[in-house]
């Protein structure tokens, strides 16, 4: 298989911008509103992409388990913030960015380990041009539904406070009254992976996938590869969102079965 492309420069990434830009004067002329959140938007997303792509240079030059190590956790760092600011309403005190990062973070972290131990295998197996990228497409998914997981659960259980209670007086459990809130929750923060999934290959051609093809794979080993990274994020999105439901409800409520929305916070301002 041959075939050249062209080395992109940074005059290619302007001209690549222009359509976004028209998108800006747009929205100024309609008077839209997003004309400053697109821009700073624009701007933001280049200066954090060319400060990563400095970084993992660096990282993936010196091959060292410490540092990956601080990359990753400064990776989950940033994706645990964002799901406590995400939340319209939110647990009070530790239990607030702890409960979704931590979540996150384990499954996130089992998920890419047993893939880079059993599957695909790099020597090392902390190797930095491996782990982190899978890690960061396996944390950003899991994000995602864990972030719209306790949003929906939290905001539905706010909204829902009678009915739960009546459930819990008529001698249901915490579980058994709070069971549909927790199905609206995980029905939430599995849409996106399923939606992705179910897309993948028809509707779209995923980022690695189109990336590899790109610098010349072999169609059919970047298929195998892509199948691999969506069995991934579908799995450990999974296991995240349950796990955040699950501990949320166990904390909205107690041993004596009742709702205890006093832990829980009012959210954004």
């Amino acid at each position: 298989m041959s075939g050249t492309y062209h080395v992109l420069s940074y005059w290619d990434l302007v001209f690549a911008s222009v359509f976004l830009l028209l998108n800006a004067v747009l929205s100024l002329a309609l008077d839209l509103g997003l004309t400053r959140t697109l821009i700073i938007s624009a701007i933001r997303m280049c200066v954090q992409l060319i400060l990563v792509g400095l970084v993992l240079k660096a990282i993936f030059f010196s091959g060292s388990l410490l540092w990956t190590l601080v990359a990753a956790a400064v990776m989950s760092a940033f994706a645990g913030r964002e799901i406590h600011a995400r939340q319209n309403r939110r647990l009070k005190g530790v239990w607030g960015p702890g409960l979704g990062a931590g979540t996150m973070l384990l499954s996130a972290a089992l998920v890419s380990a047993y893939a880079l131990a059993a599957l695909v295998r790099p020597v090392p197996v902390w190797e930095p041009q491996y782990a982190l990228p899978l890690f960061g497409m396996v944390l950003g998914s899991t994000m995602t539904g864990v972030s719209l997981g306790l949003d929906t659960l939290h905001t539905a259980l706010a909204n829902g406070k009678p009915g739960v209670e009546a459930q819990l007086l008529l001698g249901r459990t915490r579980w058994q009254a709070t069971r549909p809130f927790a199905r609206q929750a995980l029905r939430a923060g599995f849409t996106p992976i399923i939606n992705s999934m179910a897309a993948t290959g028809v509707v779209s051609m995923p980022g690695m996938m189109t990336g590899q093809i790109l610098s010349g794979v072999d169609p059919q080993n970047a298929v195998k590869y892509q199948l691999l990274i969506m069995f991934l994020l579908g799995g450990a999105t999974g296991l995240g969102v349950l796990g955040a439901t699950f501990g949320s409800l166990w904390r909205l409520t107690d041993a004596r079965h009742r709702l205890r929305l006093d832990r829980l916070g009012g959210g954004h301002s």
